[in-house]
């Protein structure tokens, strides 16, 4: 077959009719006319199923399965030589369609990087490319063609665990790292022997559930919508992203896996996106239970027709989808463009031509982790760009190393925590600790102590109900004062206690939704105990979301946000903590006072009675029996030195044909060489609809020796002042805009220029 069609495409490529690229976009569709007329309705229902071995699915039950053509891809299996096995009997089925093989690489693989809110912690785009790169590779060596990735959902309320897996709050800084793990997983093309398919989720709006509370509703004007949380998908999906997973909530009343309006008329028919739309897990047979659905053959029906391509953990799509189209309710059509999505997918990932391009049945997973240094070299880099000094009471920052060392916590020796979520292909073992990285780096490891200081929590019942485990997880059921008392007599002998405090990376997962975000009772007594001692102390965060903290940064002289950091999280804290790195870290998400506050996002719309108007009294928008700033503001994070920074427009207007450009003087006054990130923020003054009193357009980072200058610039260009508005038309509207350039969202450093109407 291919032969007769390169024989009748070759002579248009030469006689100019078609380019390279034409013809092989001819070739792909002639061979996949040609492979849809030979296939089985019961075999295209099989293309559009993803599932995984477990439970009642074992291997052998999912290899006849596979063997017969029922099968299109496989999720969680990363065995070798389970992998070949399963593509061998690919090969063999009716028509030999290779199967493609997926798992969720969120923030790393083999190596693990840290949290995706760390690693949006960097600010830096070399960073983001670095950790979609290396996973990548790492995935691909496993036998990977596509993940479940970037996870670019928006979110606001740090009571929702998926917190952890996601960019922060801000729809530009979450674009930019979507944008950027799309382009470097998938490299140029999914051709390219390291190319890893990427699926970003969750399409739409996951996390902006109500309450925080996994699982649950939005509601959501089509203006916010568009404006803010469709922003980070809509930039994934430009910058090519394969394919698409499909959030489980039900957006503006209609689950998003039925929602037609959201995966068809936006996603295919405004944004042009022609690539897979993936079911999230179990999500079809939910369709009855979100009542869109009378049952399971009428919910394959909905999904089919709302636009969902592939099944995941599919149940039905085989035995419901062929029944569906014998009586119409499904057009064959219907069938055949879901599963064309998926061919051609496997086409362009080279399946057809080598399907066994990524796998190796003899792949020793051992050796795989053992000639990995480069990428743990590289792991703690990136984590320690993604530690956030949030205070630093007269410089007790960074510490000597010839001190006297009480390291002390439950987080302090967890191997399983540091790595955080979603980072099942990891090794525990081989994780560093942070007491391990303090050993690593002190002149006389003998000059650390230790001790274990509280349960993360009093409720044991917690831990069961949160999966919790591991060496540091396990509940001690010794009287919680034995155990702080410990911990106190370590502290007195001491020159200065280091605190480890959070949460367990089962925490802040999915579906485990908080309603308070303080730290548990038992690591606030401990807490208590070591201030009393009256000797310094540094409190180390280990945690998947923004905490309420007031408390406890009142006690802290100095307090450290590291996250969930990875496989090289300990020896990163510890570069940190004894000056070897200058810290540079900023919140991708503002930090509440407390959980009333919720949401509190820098980017907030402006009131009729904003709060600090003057001679309005007690009558602007404010409460009464809180702060109403948050605690950490977006954007923020210290550094062992100072800068400072003045900025200047090239010109006081603009039309739609030119441009501004910002020009900033960064001045490093301080004594150590520390890295700046600049942080550019517009405000649209006056527009036919309420504008964001800020909105964050740009940031670039730079490093300066002390006492060294240097400049960075932006260009603000047309679109860039670009909304939706009052007629839901996306167009930039003439008239004032201030311009913010600083160090966090905070910033009153402004200017102001006039888009001209011409």
């Amino acid at each position: 077959m291919m032969k007769k069609l390169a024989l009748f495409l070759l002579p248009l490529l030469f006689s100019g009719y078609l380019s390279a690229q034409e013809l092989n976009s001819e070739a792909k569709k002639v061979f996949i006319d040609n492979l849809l007329s030979k296939m089985t309705i019961q075999e295209k229902a099989g293309q559009l199923r993803l599932i995984s071995v477990g439970g009642d699915l074992t291997l052998d039950k999912v290899l006849d399965n596979i063997e017969v053509g029922e099968v299109g891809g496989i999720f969680n299996t990363i065995v070798e030589p389970d992998l070949s096995q399963m593509q061998e009997r690919a090969l063999k089925s009716p028509n030999k369609i290779p199967l493609f093989f997926g798992f969720d690489v969120i923030h790393g693989h083999r190596t693990i990087f840290p949290i995706n809110l760390g690693i949006a912690s960097s600010w830096d785009r070399s960073v983001m490319a670095k950790v979609a790169e290396i996973s990548a590779e790492e995935a691909t060596a496993d036998g990977l063609n596509i993940t479940w990735a970037p996870m670019v959902d928006i979110t606001r309320d740090p009571r929702w665990g998926r917190v952890s897996e996601g960019f922060g709050e801000d729809p530009y800084l979450t674009s930019e790292a979507g944008r950027i793990f799309v382009e470097r997983m998938q490299k140029q093309s999914l051709a390219d022997k390291k190319s890893l398919a990427t699926a970003v989720k969750h399409f739409a709006l996951y996390g902006a559930v109500e309450g925080g509370r996994e699982y649950n509703s939005t509601d959501m004007s089509e203006r916010k919508m568009f404006q803010e949380y469709l922003v980070p998908y809509k930039a994934a999906i430009d910058a090519g992203s394969r394919a698409v997973m499909v959030s489980l909530v039900s957006v503006n009343g209609i689950p998003a896996t039925a929602n037609h309006w959201l995966l068809t008329e936006v996603l295919r028919n405004q944004w042009h996106f022609d690539g897979v739309v993936v079911s999230d897990h179990g999500a079809i047979r939910e369709l009855i239970n979100h009542g869109v659905a009378s049952d399971a053959k009428d919910a394959v029906r909905v999904a089919i027709k709302a636009g969902i391509d592939m099944s995941m953990n599919d149940e039905y799509f085989l035995q419901f989808l062929p029944e569906l189209v014998k009586e119409g309710a499904i057009t064959e059509d219907q069938l055949n463009q879901a599963c064309r999505r998926v061919l051609e997918l496997k086409y362009d990932m080279g399946l057809f031509s080598d399907p066994n391009r990524y796998l190796d049945p003899k792949l020793d997973i051992e050796t795989m982790f053992s000639n990995n240094r480069l990428h743990r070299e590289e792991a703690r880099d990136v984590a320690r760009r993604s530690i956030v000094l949030l205070k630093n009471e007269n410089k007790i920052l960074p510490l000597a190393r010839n001190k006297k060392i009480a390291v002390i916590g439950p987080l302090a020796n967890s191997k399983r925590d540091i790595l955080g979520s979603w980072s099942g292909a990891g090794r525990t073992n081989l994780a560093v600790t942070p007491l391990e990285g303090i050993k690593n780096t002190v002149k006389n490891p003998k000059s650390v102590s230790y001790a274990f200081g509280a349960n993360l929590s009093d409720d044991a019942n917690l831990y069961r109900f949160l999966n919790l485990y591991g060496e540091n997880s396990k509940f001690d059921d010794r009287p919680a004062d034995k155990i702080i008392a410990e911990a106190v007599n370590i502290a007195k002998k001491s020159d200065v206690v280091i605190a480890f405090v959070g949460e367990a990376e089962g925490m802040a997962h999915e579906s485990s939704s908080r309603t308070d975000l303080s730290l548990q009772a038992s690591q606030k007594r401990l807490l208590k105990a070591l201030k009393e001692t009256g000797k310094p102390l540094v409190i180390v965060l280990m945690n998947g979301r923004p905490l309420t903290l007031t408390e406890e940064y009142a006690q802290a002289d100095a307090m450290l946000e590291t996250w969930f950091l990875g496989t090289e999280g300990g020896n990163a804290i510890a570069d940190v903590l004894f000056g070897q790195y200058n810290p540079s870290g900023k919140l991708p998400m503002s930090f509440p006072n407390n959980v009333g506050q919720i949401p509190v996002y820098y980017s907030h719309l402006n009131t009729g009675r904003p709060r600090g108007t003057e001679n309005m009294g007690k009558y602007t928008t404010s409460y009464f029996d809180s702060p109403n700033e948050p605690l950490f503001p977006f954007g923020f994070g210290l550094s062992y030195t100072d800068f400072a920074m003045d900025f200047s427009l090239s010109s006081p207007e603009m039309d739609k044909e030119g441009e501004i450009v910002v020009t900033v003087n960064v001045e490093n006054i301080g004594d150590k060489e520390g890295m700046q990130t600049v942080q550019l923020y517009l405000q649209d003054v006056t527009a036919s609809v309420s504008r964001p009193v800020k909105e964050l357009m740009g940031f670039e980072n730079i490093t300066l020796k002390p006492h060294e200058k240097g400049k960075v610039k932006f260009t603000i260009k047309y679109d860039m002042l670009k909304f939706w508005n009052d007629k839901m038309q996306y167009v930039a509207e003439p008239g004032k805009f201030n311009v913010f350039i600083g160090s966090d969202s905070t910033t009153q450093n402004k200017q102001t220029f006039t888009l001209l109407d011409k």
